[in-house]
């Protein structure tokens, strides 16, 4: 008798990633599509996606620019596991934190996931299952200076996060946040460089002495590593996981 082959644990099933071009989104993508589901990436980087599109066949690369909330509502509904990915930074002290900066990174990190939730839980809890998995940071339980919108979006989606765990429990819906330190992405690389030119350093000094200060564990996080995770929350053994702040951040929460 042949060994029984079981199918991909999100075959049926479609998933929506935000920030999906690159980085941990353009790993979560690959994740999702090993794992048997029909992916909607996300991103305003139309080149991106279709770079992706070459290396990941099969998705369906939807250009969107979420701070667009009327874009935002117009994305497909029908979607049962919706990672909220997307992200960007600016570093400046609060009394020179430019306004429509803090509105925008509030709306593309805080009020796009809460839209995106909104449209989507409907169908989660028609089929009685569904798996928002929300990429939040260290600095989602953490502050850092000079980064006030960034670490309030992501203190913001903590909490939405813990909302739609409560609500979506009756439905077979679980919610949750993954909570990395600085992973090797665009977004950290960027940080670097402008860190080394203005502290007249290495990158790799950049990496230890600055980013890395307060991790016990002296490394970048991998974008695959991310990916990896994710796949527990919407795996077999995620039905109980939910509400959770869940850090891969090497130890820097710890103190």
């Amino acid at each position: 008798m042949s060994p029984t082959t079981s199918s991909p644990v999100l075959t049926g099933r479609t998933a929506l990633v935000t920030g999906a071009a690159s980085g941990i989104g353009a790993a979560i993508v690959r994740r999702l599509v090993d794992d048997g589901a029909s992916v909607l990436a996300v991103d305003r980087d139309e080149s991106g996606l279709m770079s992706l599109a070459e290396r990941v066949p099969g998705i369906q690369a939807v250009a969107c620019d979420l701070s667009d909330l009327d874009a935002v509502d117009a994305l497909p509904a029908e979607v049962d596991v919706l990672v909220n990915n997307a992200g960007l930074q600016h570093v400046s002290p609060l009394t020179e934190f430019d306004p429509g900066r803090f509105s925008l990174i509030l709306r593309v990190m805080l009020e796009a996931p809460f839209r995106l939730a909104r449209l989507t839980l409907p169908h989660m809890y028609e089929r009685g299952w569904g798996r928002v998995v929300n990429i939040s940071s260290a600095h989602g339980l953490r502050a850092s200076p000079f980064k006030a919108a960034y670490v309030s979006a992501k203190h913001g989606l903590e909490g939405l996060s813990k909302v739609i765990a409560l609500e979506g429990a009756p439905h077979g819906v679980t919610s949750n946040c993954i909570n990395p330190g600085y992973v090797r992405t665009p977004l950290v690389e960027q940080q670097i460089a402008s860190q080394a030119t203005a502290h007249g350093i290495d990158p790799e000094q950049v990496v230890q002495q600055i980013l890395l200060a307060q991790s016990a564990v002296k490394r970048l996080v991998e974008p695959g590593e991310v990916a990896e995770f994710a796949a527990v929350l919407y795996g077999s053994a995620s039905a109980s996981i939910s509400g959770a702040s869940l850090s891969m951040d090497g130890g820097w929460t710890a103190h």
